[in-house]
């Protein structure tokens, strides 16, 4: 599982620990829960002086989801590993359809005013709510981890292949472009693009090659344009011909491959377009920020034998990378991004009428909906301790969402707050699977 982060009397940052050594301090009743995601407790007493070792947030940030771990550069120790699943889809979505009734509501003509949409102006560095929620999530929680551990560094992968050094090989010299990170930045951005599966068979989790889609000894270069995946059977059967020649009998595929071949990365776009300001945000933190790429990521995680998942990518960023990497037994963080709600008002109806009475107040005894709590019933039919998340209502008679069920009509008197709805929700992950 993950460390627990630990601060002093004074809020100050201590080492972390692990959840054994913060069960005996809060079953002791020397610290308290401070914070539940990511747990942390307070201790009630003075510590004893310690030093504090200095730790590193990485990060793998990707248009759906985004690896985080905290490491020890020392030890090479994970102490910390989150998941942030993103909501710009559904952002997007949502926005799609709000772009759909108003232009309905145009063309029945019953505006009353002029339109006005010609008067907008966007700042400078403006981007899509859907791109800007992504850079949100990500520095929301690394501003999370700086107040409870003590973070010196970061680690950020901000490209996702190095482009401009497969391009243009020239900037740093012949052994860049055929040295050993190359094949890693291609095979990345060849896996990224033909969906981790083989071009013509569309086999997986098999070894791909890497194949000319118009034979070198045709006149097929080298360009990333011209290359695609294939496991080794096809990749023989297909031997120097021609495309056109071998799948000439499937047609239908052979124009899949060739729009495919010069399709661009609508995920790898959206992380083009984010990454510098990112990158600004994070530097705004005022720590020193290391950057990598996604061959330097894949590099780092084949030669020490890791599997594949967002946070153990995530402790792979960049140079700085320890030899020797200790993830047995961390059970990542996921996070999942569920917004604050909503503005509307009320529902409508089919016509765009409203067909419910406008919202009321959305705390209700210091409690909101979505908060997690802690409810003791002492007294009644419903005698017992229930800990979930809590649905309001105006009477103060609550629903509590349990891991056995639902729980309706507990009274606001018997809860207590556990953790305060903050727009996530949480679950835990599994364990890192074997690497094969």
């Amino acid at each position: 599982m993950n460390n627990v982060f630990v601060l002093d009397m004074n809020k100050q940052k201590l080492n972390p620990v692990h959840p054994g050594r913060a069960r005996i301090l809060l079953s002791s009743g020397r610290a308290a829960v401070y914070r539940r995601y990511p747990f942390t407790i307070i201790l009630k007493c003075s510590a004893e002086t310690v030093d504090v070792e200095p730790l590193r947030v990485k990060l793998d940030p990707g248009s759906q989801q985004t690896g985080m771990a905290v490491v020890n550069d020392v030890s090479g120790e994970v102490v910390f590993a989150a998941e942030i699943m993103h909501r710009g889809r559904a952002i997007k979505g949502r926005l799609d359809d709000r772009r759909a009734v108003r232009r309905n509501r145009r063309q029945r003509q019953t505006r009353y005013r002029q339109p006005r949409f010609n008067n907008r102006r966007r700042r400078n560095g403006w981007l899509p709510p859907s791109l800007e929620s992504r850079i949100s999530n990500v520095v929301t929680w690394v501003r999370r981890l700086l107040r409870v551990c003590p973070i010196s560094a970061m680690s950020l992968e901000l490209v996702k292949f190095d482009m401009q050094a497969m391009v243009h090989p020239e900037i740093e010299g012949v052994e860049y472009r055929r040295g050993t990170l190359y094949g890693y930045e291609v095979r990345e951005y060849l896996l990224e693009k033909w969906s981790r599966a083989c071009t013509y068979c569309g086999i997986q989790n098999v070894p791909f090659q890497v194949e000319h889609i118009r034979p070198r000894a045709k006149g097929g270069t080298d360009g990333v344009s011209n290359l695609c995946l294939a496991c080794e059977p096809c990749n023989k059967a297909k031997g120097t011909q021609d495309i056109h020649d071998f799948l000439a009998e499937q047609p239908e595929l052979l124009k899949c491959v060739l729009t495919q071949a010069k399709a661009s990365l609508k995920d790898a776009a959206a992380v083009n377009i984010t990454r510098w300001e990112l990158y600004h945000k994070l530097q705004a933190l005022g720590l020193p920020i290391e950057c990598g790429s996604g061959g330097r990521t894949k590099y780092n995680r084949t030669r020490r034998e890791l599997p594949k998942t967002h946070w153990v990518d995530a402790a792979c960023v960049g140079v700085s990378t320890p030899e020797h990497l200790h993830i047995l037994g961390v059970v990542p963080l996921l996070i999942t991004a569920n917004g604050h709600g909503c503005r509307q008002m009320c529902a409508m109806d089919s016509t765009g009428f409203p067909r419910t009475s406008a919202k009321q107040a959305g705390r209700i005894c210091g409690f909101q909906t979505g908060d997690i709590v802690r409810a003791v019933v002492t007294s009644g039919k419903k005698v017992g301790t229930y800990v979930g998340r809590v649905a309001v209502r105006a009477n103060g008679s609550f629903n509590i969402k349990t891991k056995q069920g639902m729980m309706q009509g507990i009274s606001h008197r018997f809860c207590t707050i556990v953790h305060h709805v903050d727009g996530y929700s949480y679950q835990k992950g599994g364990a890192a699977p074997p690497f094969w």
